[in-house]
């Protein structure tokens, strides 16, 4: 009768973390492109062991042919992130990462994606720490915050995104 609007509430979801170790602020990771957020929201994670996990159950949108990094899409909420596992690590060409997923694969929530030598990488003189980026943020959602501090992969949740209404 006097045309209340029910107000909309967002939806929040938290992310965990995809791999174990010590979550730090894009700031933080020593590429220009992560760190000054040109790739996109989200948060990086200097790892504590060699293996990425799917945060969450979606579908596999891309592998970078080289294995150090893919791309997932969340099934629930079509946001998609990038898990780029290093910096400047496309030269390794692939040496050091196994990976254990192909594009359109689907993938549940704490299945390995890939596994990769940490010792190789650094002996090869490149940092291990992994940007977690949500590619499509600004389209789908309304803030994305990152969560610092040690992170247990599948455990703890290192990025809160509220999604547009």
């Amino acid at each position: 009768m006097f045309g209340w609007k029910k107000k909309k509430t967002a939806t929040a979801i938290q992310v965990k973390a995809p791999l174990s170790g010590k979550a730090v602020p894009l700031s933080e990771v020593p590429d220009e492109a992560f760190a000054a957020g040109h790739m996109g929201k989200g948060i990086a994670i200097e790892p504590s062991e060699g293996r990425l996990i799917a945060p969450f159950d979606g579908t596999v949108a891309h592998v970078i042919k080289t294995k150090h990094a893919v791309m997932l899409e969340d099934s629930a909420t079509g946001l998609q992130y990038l898990f780029h596992i290093g910096i400047n690590t496309v030269g390794l060409k692939g040496e050091g990462y196994t990976s254990h997923v192909n594009v359109g694969d689907s993938v549940k929530a704490g299945q390995t994606l890939i596994e990769f030598d940490m010792e190789a990488i650094k002996a090869a003189g490149y940092p291990t720490v992994t940007p977690i980026i949500v590619t499509n943020a600004d389209e789908l959602s309304a803030s994305v915050e990152g969560h610092t501090g040690n992170v247990t992969a599948g455990t703890d949740p290192v990025l809160s995104i509220t999604l547009n209404s």
